[in-house]
């Protein structure tokens, strides 16, 4: 007598997915969205003075560039993975856990903050010097010129860089909720993976290309409009 086995299927009905996959985007957003505010705030002054302190700027400083040029470099030499770890004990300090979305703003800020520097003094750097000295010829101090010449003038480049920065951003929360700060990662681990859900997993992947997909183009639409 022959004897059929038959795996059972443990995914989550498709009319059930929205009720799981919801919640998690909008948490995934609640991440990003904090993240990149703190990561602009912060990432802009460090990028000007990057830029400005370098033999390219407006007042070279060896000393100050080759201190916040080995900090950047640090900050984006270690994966993410290892950087969270690493951190956890400033994570726990600052939030008073290790979990959770407020949790993974954390690493995620410290992550990005300069990876988005460098990518300011590079957006800075790539402003025509004609354009710098004319401003300095007519007078203009340096805080006149780092806000009407070089930030001006590189917008469109800062308009870039914001997007590959929030793209790299929803990369990392994925990476942060696959170990407890919740959103698209955790629900992706937790049910995609732990419980074989074929459903989950899809709808997972597919709106993370989606929604980078909808970053980019928006992106590269606000570049489009800002180039003169």
């Amino acid at each position: 007598m022959t004897t059929y086995f038959a795996q059972k299927d443990f995914s989550t009905p498709w009319d059930k997915v929205p009720e799981l996959l919801l919640p998690a985007y909008g948490q995934t957003w609640l991440m990003v969205g904090i993240t990149m505010v703190l990561v602009v705030l912060i990432g802009i002054p460090v990028g000007i003075t990057l830029h400005n302190t370098s033999e390219f700027g407006l007042f070279p400083d060896r000393r100050v560039f080759s201190v916040l040029d080995t900090i950047v470099n640090i900050g984006r030499s270690l994966p993410f993975l290892i950087l969270m770890a690493a951190i956890i004990p400033v994570t726990r300090f600052l939030v008073g856990t290790t979990i959770g979305i407020s949790a993974a703003i954390v690493p995620m800020t410290t992550a990005g903050v300069p990876f988005f520097a460098r990518l300011v003094q590079n957006a800075l750097r790539d402003v025509r010097s004609d354009v710098t000295d004319m401003g300095q010829v007519s007078g203009g101090s340096h805080v006149q010129l780092i806000r009407t010449v070089q930030l001006s003038e590189a917008l469109p480049a800062l308009a870039s860089a914001l997007t590959v920065n929030t793209i790299a951003m929803i990369d990392y929360s994925a990476i942060a909720g696959s170990i407890g700060a919740g959103g698209i990662g955790n629900l992706a681990i937790t049910y995609g993976y732990n419980r074989f859900d074929h459903n989950i997993m899809i709808a997972t992947a597919a709106s993370l290309i989606v929604t980078i997909q909808v970053v980019q183009f928006v992106g590269d639409r606000v570049v489009k409009a800002l180039t003169r």
